[in-house]
């Protein structure tokens, strides 16, 4: 069984860091994409960050140059290392990714529940 737990949100003042990580849990043959994505009150789900299985990056506009992801395929983990806090960066983040189980399964997506960033102003 798939578990991916995120950590490491919470509440801080703008100009503030916050670093998440999102452990996933369970034997993968594989994993792909890995990405943070982020849900603010009112709006619809947006990709923050996303890494490949290559250790490529790519950002949402907003975050660029405040955000850097990475991960630790050891460990199955994603880290989002985040700089200069805005108020609008407040959100539910999750994590997800790609991943097959076994060689001749199909490729998933998993997800975490959520943990909450708070940037006050």
């Amino acid at each position: 069984q798939v578990q991916l737990v995120e950590s490491g949100g919470g509440l801080v003042q703008a100009g503030g860091s916050l670093r998440l990580s999102c452990a996933a849990s369970g034997s993968f043959f594989s994993i792909n994409d890995m990405g943070w994505y982020r849900q603010a009150p009112g709006k619809q789900r947006e990709s923050v960050a996303v890494i490949t299985s290559g250790g490529s990056t790519n950002y949402a506009n907003s975050v660029k140059g405040r955000f850097t992801i990475s991960r630790d395929n050891a460990k199955n983990t994603v880290y989002l290392q985040m700089n200069s806090l805005k108020p609008e960066d407040t959100a539910v983040y999750y994590c997800k990714l790609k991943g097959r189980l076994r060689s001749w399964y199909n490729e998933y997506e998993y997800w975490g529940q959520g943990t909450q960033v708070t940037v006050s102003s």
